[in-house]
């Protein structure tokens, strides 16, 4: 079944700092998502959320407030990801039930690894799609304290 626009259901998890990512690798190189995945027939977004979670990063997760919606308009792209358009519902989820993450037994095609990335850092990595500034905005606007400690010197 084909639809006019991909809806992807995505888990911003965020602790002591640093953002759970899952890395790939393919011909792009190394790079980082959110644990995510398109909303399956007969399935909620917040459903979609936590299946995405636990086959992506084996954990369990309480799904919270919608933090960011991201677009993808391959016309406008230059078909970076594809040529299908998709609507990222990104949601702040919390790990629970003492499920500690990694690499599932059977991971998507070219995924790699289950990442702790620290926020401070986000810069370094290659994260698609590319919403780094977004996050960070997101968790100082939602009073999740982020301190970079090169710039705790220059205050003093």
């Amino acid at each position: 079944m084909t639809y006019p626009i991909r809806v992807r259901a995505c888990a911003l998890i965020i602790e002591d700092e640093k953002i759970l990512l899952v890395e790939f690798e393919d011909h792009r190189g190394v790079h980082y998502n959110l644990p995510a995945g398109g909303v399956e027939q007969n399935e909620s977004v917040v459903e979609a959320v936590k299946r995405e979670a636990k086959e992506e990063a084996s954990i369990d997760v309480e799904v919270g407030q919608l933090a960011l919606v991201y677009e993808y308009a391959p016309h406008l792209n230059d078909n970076n990801y594809g040529e299908t358009p998709s609507l990222h519902m990104i949601f702040e989820c919390k790990i629970q039930n003492g499920t500690v993450p990694k690499l599932p037994k059977t991971p998507d095609p070219h995924q790699i690894g289950v990442k702790w990335i620290p926020l401070n850092e986000l810069d370094e990595i290659l994260l698609f799609p590319k919403i780094e500034d977004q996050i960070l905005a997101y968790v100082q606007r939602h009073k999740m304290e982020f301190v970079e400690e090169h710039l705790l010197a220059v205050r003093n």
